[in-house]
């Protein structure tokens, strides 16, 4: 539901530097995880477990000073290994000793131990640095967002490097401890649960924790002036809402949005599963971005979601993240449908909620406005690829794929799938691939040619599992539904 730029094809070359021949098996992680779509995103020969932030940010200036303590285990002998990272960096340890550093390529921040690392050695890697976010970019973008009073760091699929050196890459997930100090009057809005807060010598300090595994770009920074609601949901989980004192015209009808948080939450939680983290919220800064973003916890929403009056509709969206894209995060960027096609869906179900229009009502026209020449059909939801990762067909050929599922399997099985996928991959990754075989698995039916018709295929499928009207007709709620297609607009 994001902003969308490609990264280049081809990693930068590193050179490689000389290892004494006893170490002769210790070679440099690579500098990137692997990903097909983002070839120099993440970094391998190491797994991250926790992120220790511990940040100084000056809204006047954004100027952000740092030092970011990262725990990992190596995966392989490494000689030297990478994390992604744009700010200035002034020193980095080791298991205590200093290390060497430089920069490479367009977010590469290349360490190399004093002495090398055996494979499964339990690595302690403190970054020192600063600089102004704003004033980065890499691939001739930037995901910080420079606001009145402050800035955030909120963006997919990438974030982390202005704010914060990581393995940025959803197959590494890790706990988080994040400490930000401010100047007495400000804010600052991140993931989880808020531990504490102390204020001396003008300054104050929040201190934030995330403590189920968590994707780099589901981590959020947010400083500037909110004012910040509190609350409980019906199932006990605390709710944190933000919202910036200047939002305008746009303010009462985010924070009649946003306040539903909870109500919401506890409604999704009857179709996927007991909600899976100990905190709850959203938060909305003053920014110019157009888009959503369902960052762990305590989803961003732009103003401009707001513009046209409430919308509890993308605060669904979002929160049907938190079960599918955040609990179970992708295995690659390719496997974006297991985010965004269900997040659409649950948009569908909130329709029939409310009376607007049920799913297949929704898919009924969605099927019937898009005629067979459209470009909507040739995206692949299945594989979109880099350049489609976040095409409206993601969201609603994705949609649609399962109102086709849902009715070759029927209702009790549908819902059983839908339910019991959080658990059966609960904090870690999966693919499209494993989501055919959990639904094949539960009903007992064979999915091949169904998940091909829907997600593989580049033409509009001639014999749907929908039924499409001879004129379409927009259900009640396709105006609030449409109104989030920003979600994915930058």
């Amino acid at each position: 539901m994001h902003r969308r730029l490609i990264a280049p094809g081809a990693l930068t070359a590193s050179l490689l530097l000389a290892i004494p021949a006893s170490a002769a098996s210790y070679v440099p992680g690579a500098p990137g995880i692997g990903d097909p779509y983002y070839p120099a995103y993440g970094n391998g020969g190491y797994d991250v477990s926790h992120y220790d932030l511990r940040l100084k940010y000056q809204p006047a200036t954004d100027e952000l000073e740092g030092t970011a303590t990262l725990l990992a285990t190596t995966t392989q002998d490494l000689s030297r290994f990478d994390l992604d990272f744009l700010l200035d960096v002034s020193e980095v340890r080791v298991n205590g000793a200093q290390a060497a550093f430089a920069t490479s390529g367009e977010h590469e921040l290349e360490i190399t131990p004093r002495t090398p690392l055996a494979k499964g050695t339990a690595v302690t890697v403190v970054v020192r640095y600063s600089g102004v976010p704003s004033s980065k970019q890499a691939y001739g973008f930037t995901s910080w967002h420079r606001t009145p009073d402050g800035g955030v760091g909120a963006n997919e699929p990438e974030s982390a490097w202005w704010w914060f050196p990581s393995n940025d890459h959803p197959l590494d997930k890790a706990t988080y401890d994040i400490s930000v100090l401010v100047p007495d009057g400000s804010q600052a809005i991140s993931n989880g649960t808020l531990q504490s807060t102390s204020s001396r010598l003008g300054w104050t300090r929040y201190n934030w924790r995330s403590n189920k595994p968590q994707a780099t770009y589901l981590a959020t920074l947010a400083v500037g002036r909110f004012d910040l609601t509190t609350g409980t949901t019906e199932s006990g989980i605390p709710v944190i809402n933000a919202y910036s004192k200047d939002l305008g015209d746009n303010y009462g009808a985010a924070r009649a949005s946003v306040e539903r948080t909870g109500e919401v939450a506890d409604w999704l939680a009857g179709y996927f599963g007991p909600y899976p983290f100990n905190a709850l919220g959203g938060y909305v800064p003053n920014t110019n971005t157009g888009y959503a973003l369902e960052t762990q916890t305590r989803p961003f929403y732009s103003p401009r979601q707001f513009a046209n009056g409430t919308n509890v509709s993308v605060v669904v969206h979002e929160l049907a993240h938190q079960w599918y894209g955040d609990e179970v995060s992708v295995a690659g960027w390719k496997d974006i449908w297991i985010n965004e096609g269900f997040a659409r869906y649950a948009q569908w179900l909130w329709s029939e909620h409310e009376d607007e229009g049920t799913a297949q009502e929704l898919a009924d026209y969605v099927y019937a406005v898009h005629p067979a020449d459209d470009p909507f059909w040739t995206v692949k939801p299945g594989d979109p690829g880099p350049e489609n990762q976040f095409d409206l067909a993601v969201y609603d050929r994705g949609a649609l794929a399962l109102q086709a599922l849902r009715n070759e399997i029927g209702d009790a099985d549908f819902f059983a799938v839908l339910k019991g996928w959080p658990t059966r991959f609960a904090y870690g990754n999966a693919s499209v691939a494993d989501f055919q075989a959990y639904a094949e698995q539960v009903s007992g039916e064979s999915l091949g040619a169904l998940f091909d018709t829907w997600l593989f295929q580049a033409s509009k499928p001639g014999a749907p599992a929908v039924r499409a009207s001879a004129v379409p007709v927009p259900p009640k709620s396709w105006r609030e539904i449409a109104a989030t297609n920003s979600v994915h607009a930058g």
